[in-house]
């Protein structure tokens, strides 16, 4: 039995996501776990007074909040799923994670727009980094719910065309 990693921040796309690894785990019983980071990295752009361990602890409990609602996507689809927080860069601890938990798929959302951290490009190579760091098979779930591979994702680099972890 493996375990699929389904990172999430809550967007549309997570739920798309989320929906996936939901099928996925009951396809292939699979134990499933959904993972949020707080990352407050981008708390060193400003110059604002800003104190990083309230902005940090809010953005934890938001996270628990999320990842309590896909704990419950997944119930009501009957399947257990577990929850994980950590703190830090998003992409270390995303690869840390997928160690960690011994994750063999690890299935990310990609919507379309601004929403993202990732633009595609990045989101496909970033992909191809887990895959080949962890050996974990990575899944990138469209706007069309159409779920591949990084290693056989077709790259569509239209403008604009953002992605997600």
């Amino acid at each position: 039995m493996g375990t699929i990693l389904c990172p999430t921040r809550g967007g549309e796309a997570s739920y798309r996501a989320q929906d996936a690894a939901i099928v996925l785990a009951r396809e292939q019983n699979k134990m499933l776990i959904f993972l949020y980071v707080v990352d407050t990295h981008f708390l060193d752009r400003t110059e604002r007074a800003v104190r990083p361990d309230v902005v940090s602890e809010e953005m934890s409990r938001m996270g628990e909040f999320l990842l309590a609602m896909a704990q419950e996507r997944a119930s009501k689809q009957g399947v257990h799923a577990d929850a994980r927080i950590r703190q830090g860069e998003l992409r270390e601890e995303l690869l840390a994670a997928v160690r960690q938990e011994h994750s063999d798929v690890v299935v990310m959302g990609r919507p379309a727009g601004d929403q993202s951290a990732f633009r595609l490009a990045a989101l496909e190579a970033f992909a191809a980094e887990i895959e080949q760091e962890t050996g974990a098979a990575v899944h990138i779930v469209h706007g069309d719910e159409q779920s591949d591979s990084a290693s056989d994702v077709e790259p569509d680099l239209s403008p604009g065309e953002e992605g997600e972890a």
